[in-house]
């Protein structure tokens, strides 16, 4: 299964699978451990440590006013090279209105710092819109800064099973497609073929609905990751520091190897976090998703 699903997932990348590694990504929270918002200086200290661990110089966000984040990330960003993707939480009118003003107030000065712009994260897994209300507010945002690379961020299967279809037709900038093995179940053994397959769909998915491969929007594996020790098991999936370490060694850096731009969720531990409660009543513990400690120190080596 794990050759068939690189297989695939080679097919679905093809031609530029083989002449290129990804780009590599880390989500980022805009809160220090305690909770309290994060300001520039801080930034510049998250941006430090994922550079010297990973090699890496791109984070993404997800609501560009949650604790003022453009106002403060994008200098850091400049002082230290890196860039962003940005984020819009569109599921209420107000926090749509917040982070578009956020927006439109940084974008424009910090241009080359800005990778690109995601409107909702799983907005359509939460059955928060159909496709064409989310497609009506990424144009809305496109409209505002039109030379942003602007689209958005949901679940493989959501997007296998059509439910983004009218946002893939409208020639959208950006498809980002989370995909966790941790969250369906897998063994830690199967986990790395349970990935590139969910990503095979989607993307695959994408490029028929787009027309073929150089219509398709700019794909990204938006979101991939598995909980360290202390956080919640699922299923046959068990959270630990070893399996993490393997699949991010094994998977996600696979999928770089392959040519898959992705983000890893997440950069650093988030212990300000309440137990996450899902629609069937689990409880889940999501303060130790961090490939990095609350206080900065690596888990494991995160060079792909």
């Amino acid at each position: 299964m794990y050759l068939t699903a690189i297989v695939s997932l080679a097919i679905a990348l093809a031609p530029a699978v083989v002449s290129a590694k990804g780009k590599v990504g880390f989500a980022l929270g805009t809160k220090m451990p305690n909770g309290e918002c994060k300001f520039q200086p801080d930034y510049e200290a998250d941006f430090d440590t994922i550079l010297a661990a990973s090699g890496s110089k791109l984070v993404r966000g997800y609501a560009a006013s949650d604790c003022d984040a453009a106002k403060w990330i994008l200098p850091a960003a400049k002082k230290k090279g890196f860039q962003v993707m940005l984020g819009v939480w569109p599921d209420t009118p107000e926090s749509f209105a917040l982070d578009k003003k956020a927006l439109t107030t940084y974008v424009p000065q910090y241009k080359e710092q800005v990778y690109g712009i995601t409107v909702g994260s799983e907005s359509l897994y939460r059955g928060n819109f159909t496709d064409l209300e989310l497609l009506d507010k990424i144009q809305d945002i496109k409209q505002a800064l039109p030379y942003a690379k602007v689209g958005t961020a949901d679940s493989w299967n959501v997007i296998r099973d059509g439910k983004a279809d009218a946002i893939i037709r409208a020639g959208v900038d950006l498809m980002l497609v989370n995909a966790f093995a941790f969250w369906q179940g897998a063994t830690i053994e199967n986990a790395t073929a349970v990935y590139f397959d969910d990503l095979m769909q989607a993307f695959g998915h994408i490029q028929t609905v787009a027309g073929g491969v150089d219509s398709a929007p700019e794909l990204w594996n938006g979101e991939t990751g598995w909980p360290t020790t202390g956080g919640t098991n699922f299923k046959a999936a068990e959270a630990g520091t070893e399996n993490a370490k393997h699949f991010y060694q094994k998977g996600f850096c696979a999928a770089i190897d392959w040519n898959v731009n992705s983000f890893y969720f997440e950069a650093f531990d988030e212990p300000w976090k309440p137990l996450s409660v899902g629609d069937d009543g689990f409880s889940a513990d999501e303060t130790h998703w961090g490939a990095m400690t609350a206080d900065r120190n690596s888990k494991f080596s995160l060079k792909c």
